[in-house]
């Protein structure tokens, strides 16, 4: 299954459109991930575990969207856009949905 951002693949042209696709992945984040955010934020720098959070949240979402690309003889996803939002009480949980276009290069 090839994935891209771009509207089309060189060298693939596309044979088929299937449809518009989408998935979503939403995460928790715990209060030691919370804690240790804090003290980064207070003296600068980078939160690797909120990083590895969204990491593992886009992952899952781009493998929902691959497996609901193969559920429709879909063979590549063009077009795909990524967007990251907190929601739950206070931000505390991590959202990362995608969308794209099915198709059969």
């Amino acid at each position: 299954m090839l994935l891209t951002t771009t509207p089309t693949i060189e060298g693939y042209p596309i044979k088929q459109y299937i449809g518009v696709i989408g998935s979503e992945a939403i995460v928790g984040a715990n209060a030691m991930r919370d804690f240790s955010a804090s003290i980064k934020d207070f003296f600068g720098g980078r939160v690797s575990a909120y990083e590895d959070v969204l990491r593992q949240a886009k992952e899952s979402a781009l493998q929902e969207l691959t497996n609901r690309a193969a559920q429709l003889g879909a063979n590549a996803v063009v077009g795909i856009d990524l967007d990251y939002e907190t929601v739950g009480a206070n931000g505390s949980m991590l959202m990362v949905t995608t969308s794209g276009t099915a198709v059969i290069i």
